[in-house]
């Protein structure tokens, strides 16, 4: 059966309450965000070593952008004993018809129309922690979201700028989104947890038959968040990277901020962005590539202001499928995100992101947002 005629089938039983789910709790869920974007600046003159996806939008435009939109269901049965089987099913679409897309205002982007998979797994729940096998979010990406306010939004912070793009993407060479992957997460030990991810995978998908693979650990507990994570595609030679993050909260304000520093494989994950190359594992040559970001939001009420700050460095260099040589290149990314919460599910945001490259060959790209995110 095709994604198109699956999904209208599952929804239609959990509306019927057929017998086939009749066992389980099984929930519908969705997440739905459009904006609309008016983009200035940014040249479109490939022929330099820097080149970063965020500055190569090129000319004027505006755009309605439907970010991350996805349908799907999820649920669990009470197996006793403290055991639970559980289920996650969630589909990508585009409400404007563009097909779906990922990294709206950087360069990477995935046109194809109808349905995309998001994370997709089978799982088993107890006391011992949660075990999946399917496709979802390495731990690398996981915890990167826990300290971003605007995820999931036209302003994330990984398609400005201010986290890498392995926080991206979907496949099993290192990707964000992991195919063919096994997940485990521990029990939550007074605020702390620890998990790691294993990719295992198709060997016409690998330049190498080693499995990526990612870990991490976060602690969580008054007011304070700190995490720590590692991602590698187990290609050999300059193939990982790692992250160390936190967040601390009084009252109504927050700081965060995140540090992340790789051996080749940061570098791979933009150039694969800006050229389409499929570079991650294949073109590993070198570590240096940095991104560090600051932020903080206030609340007042139902309304939040979000500020955030961070930059790149990259020395290292890669080769596009052209054997043209590449660095994800040096900039600095800024962005200010206004907030109102009608409800616990539906969101109004207006913001504003610069990116300024580290290069004369690019001039400076304001972005700026008007946009209503709502989840069910």
């Amino acid at each position: 059966m095709t994604t198109k005629k699956l999904l209208p089938t599952v929804i239609g039983m959990i509306l019927a309450g057929g017998m086939a789910v009749a066992q389980a709790d099984v929930q519908l869920m969705g997440h739905l965000d459009e904006s609309i974007n008016y983009i200035n600046g940014g040249k479109e003159d490939h022929g330099n070593a820097n080149f970063s996806p965020y500055v190569a939008r090129g000319n004027t435009n505006t755009q309605l952008v439907c970010t991350t939109c996805s349908i799907g269901v999820k649920g669990s049965e009470d197996l006793g004993n403290g055991l639970k089987a559980l289920f996650f099913l969630d589909w990508q679409y585009d409400i404007n018809g563009n097909g779906t897309t990922n990294n709206s205002w950087s360069a990477q982007s995935q046109a194809n129309g109808g349905l995309k998979g998001r994370d997709q797994y089978l799982g088993l729940s107890g006391n011992f922690g949660t075990l999946k096998a399917g496709t979802m979010s390495t731990v690398y990406k996981s915890l990167g979201a826990m300290i971003d306010p605007v995820y999931r939004t036209i302003a994330q912070q990984r398609d400005v700028g201010l986290q890498s793009l392995l926080h991206s993407g979907r496949g099993s060479n290192g990707e964000g989104r992991a195919t063919n992957t096994v997940r485990y997460d521990t029990p939550n030990w007074n605020g702390l947890k620890a998990a790691a991810s294993t990719t295992i995978r198709p060997d016409s998908d690998t330049p190498s038959h080693n499995n990526p693979y990612s870990a991490g650990v976060s602690y969580e507990n008054g007011g304070i968040l700190l995490a720590a994570a590692y991602v590698t595609n187990n290609t050999g030679g300059d193939d990982s990277a790692y992250s160390l993050g936190g967040k601390y909260t009084l009252n109504n304000f927050s700081v965060f901020g995140q540090y992340e520093f790789d051996k080749g494989l940061i570098t791979d994950a933009t150039v694969e962005a800006v050229t389409g190359a499929d570079t991650l594992g294949w073109n590993n040559t070198g570590d240096g590539a940095d991104i560090w970001m600051v932020g903080a939001t206030y609340a007042m009420g139902n309304n939040t202001l979000y500020g955030g700050y961070g930059a790149m460095t990259d020395s290292a260099k890669t080769k596009d499928a052209a054997g043209d040589e590449y660095s994800a290149g040096k900039y600095q990314s800024w962005e200010l995100v206004g907030m109102h919460n009608f409800s616990k599910r539906t969101l109004a945001y207006l913001g504003y992101v610069g990116i300024k490259p580290d290069n004369n060959d690019y001039d400076t790209v304001a972005h700026y947002t008007l946009g209503v995110k709502h989840t069910f």
